[in-house]
């Protein structure tokens, strides 16, 4: 690698980390490294398009695109509990009112239906409870 591309691709994964924080500052240290014995195939430059490329910060910011996030998994259903679960955390970090993510989840039974927007909304419910108790 030249020292040009070098510093570039640095650059790129110091991007993908500062997004990675403001979704949630736990990932302020993303270390690719470790993605890739978790998951071999996984190479670094997956995390750096996810994060330093695709998902930057001149384009939506990280409250719009989580809460972008949990329409999406409103409309998978109750499949995704865990990861619904864990987006509303994230937003809720990234400065997203409860009210904001239970229009979301509203705006979702046009696509989704009544049911997986009262599952939604119990999810939210549920994480709710934990932040009031912590």
């Amino acid at each position: 690698m030249t020292d040009a591309f070098n510093r570039l691709f640095q650059q790129m994964i110091q991007s993908g980390q500062e997004m990675a924080r403001s979704f949630n500052p736990a990932l302020e240290h993303v270390d690719t490294k470790a993605f890739e014995k978790l998951i071999p195939t996984m190479p670094a430059d997956v995390l750096e398009m996810w994060f330093g490329k695709t998902f930057n910060r001149e384009g939506l910011d990280a409250k719009t695109r989580l809460l972008l996030t949990i329409g999406a998994i409103t409309v998978q259903g109750a499949i995704a509990e865990p990861q619904l679960r864990l987006t509303i955390r994230q937003a809720i970090e990234a400065g997203a009112t409860k009210r904001e993510i239970a229009e979301t989840i509203y705006q979702m039974s046009m696509f989704a239906g009544l049911p997986a927007m009262q599952k939604a909304l119990e999810i939210a419910a549920g994480v709710y409870g934990e932040e009031d108790e912590a």
